[in-house]
């Protein structure tokens, strides 16, 4: 039986996360987005961009759930989007709460771009690492966060975002029973007819 972990060993695990959270976040992302947006939108916008691109149908309170942020801002970032072109709105007949943001051809060409620089960025760095290694490593971040979204007052409410970033076999959703709005909005999406029709092609 292997010896527990003590506070200092949990502490520098916590510590290493945190460091690798950070240069994701602050150093590939950011420099992708820099290379490929050229200030266009920034990391939050980029963010909402790619949650459209999976599906279209919004309550203002989704979006601001999503970004963490309020729903004046959440009103105020789709507003911008829309200015810009990079973002086009509906309104549903059936639900006034509920919006259609679907991506233009701008924001579509925009986000082809950013992708495959990430993609060309992510296989240059982890090329180096054995695959099992890999998936071993993302199994145990995962049991991981379940672990610790299971030790909230409310599991099903918090949302980690795996949505954005395209998880198929989460298994944070396996783990710990959660009412996830990417998985619901993902549903009602695929029982729509015509997706390519919606703005997404």
């Amino acid at each position: 039986m292997t010896d527990r972990p003590s506070l200092r060993e949990i502490d520098d695990f916590l510590g290493s996360a945190h460091v690798f959270a950070s240069a994701v976040t602050d150093i590939i992302e950011q420099r992708l987005l820099e290379m490929t947006a050229h200030g266009q939108v920034t990391a939050s916008q980029m963010k909402l961009l790619k949650l459209v691109a999976m599906t279209d149908s919004y309550t203002l309170g989704d979006v601001a759930s999503f970004l963490r942020i309020s729903n004046g801002a959440a009103s105020k970032a789709v507003d911008r989007l829309v200015r810009r072109d990079l973002l086009r709105r509906t309104d549903d007949p059936n639900d006034r709460r509920v919006m259609h943001l679907h991506l233009t051809s701008t924001s579509q060409q925009l986000l082809a771009v950013y992708e495959n620089a990430r993609k060309r960025k992510l296989q240059s760095i982890f090329v180096q690492f054995p695959l099992e290694e890999l998936r071993g490593a993302s199994e145990l971040l995962d049991r991981l966060s379940a672990d610790i979204v299971d030790h909230t007052s409310n599991p099903e409410e918090l949302c980690l975002k795996c949505g954005i970033y395209f998880r198929e076999r989460c298994l944070v959703r396996q783990l710990v029973p959660r009412n996830c709005f990417y998985q619901r909005a993902e549903k009602a999406d695929r029982k729509r007819p015509n997706r390519g029709n919606n703005g997404k092609e």
